[in-house]
């Protein structure tokens, strides 16, 4: 599992009061950049488990809150990355839960940011008899996060470097000029400055 790549999405978090809300997600998001772009890789899964302790409280507390969902099912999936290992498939099944309760509940909550990281996984995580993993199911996946979401820097890294799987370099590259030339989020500022760095590298393979 040490080949799936820890998501950097942009959410938003809407709970018992929006103020209060804003504030739990600010700073999950905040924490989950620090684990990411500054922590050593051998201490990030003990952090991730932390945060997904966090996230699963949000969750529990706010069921029918779809962003919740989408979060719970990055982090989960960003702790199967960090870990490795079979004991990574059954996060990474608990992220694709997470996530396909998103989109039932709102397909196009934050942007599409579940179509996104379902489609993510699905291309990371190996194929049957192993994983879930489908890379069919996964393009399909990605382009209906790109048509919620065309200039988003997630929906169009994702998309590249699926298409870079695909051995589609041209359009890869293409994806990659456009997920650079995103607008910056604010309050993502230290999300949006590691995720710029993987599109130079994914670039510079190209």
């Amino acid at each position: 599992m040490n080949m799936l790549k820890q998501l950097a999405l942009t959410a938003a978090f809407w709970g018992l009061s929006l103020a209060a809300s804003a504030a739990d997600v600010s700073a999950l998001q905040q924490r989950w950049a620090q684990i990411h772009y500054e922590l050593p890789l051998k201490q990030q899964a003990k952090a991730y488990a932390l945060l997904a302790d966090e996230a699963r409280q949000l969750t529990d507390a706010n069921p029918d809150s779809a962003a919740a969902h989408i979060w719970q099912g990055i982090i989960l999936s960003s702790w199967a990355g960090a870990e490795g290992g079979l004991g990574a498939l059954g996060k990474v099944k608990e992220a694709r839960a997470e996530l396909e309760q998103a989109l039932a509940l709102e397909p196009d909550a934050l942007q599409g940011s579940a179509y996104t990281s379902l489609g993510a996984l699905y291309y990371q995580v190996p194929g049957w008899p192993i994983g879930f993993g489908d890379e069919a199911k996964a393009g399909e996946l990605l382009q209906k996060a790109l048509t919620l979401n065309p200039d988003g820097i997630d929906s169009n890294y994702f998309w590249a470097d699926y298409l870079i799987g695909q051995k589609r370099y041209a359009e890869a590259r293409t994806a990659l000029l456009k997920a650079q030339a995103a607008p910056p989020r604010p309050g993502r500022e230290l999300a949006d400055k590691g995720r710029q760095q993987e599109i130079r590298e994914l670039l510079n393979t190209l």
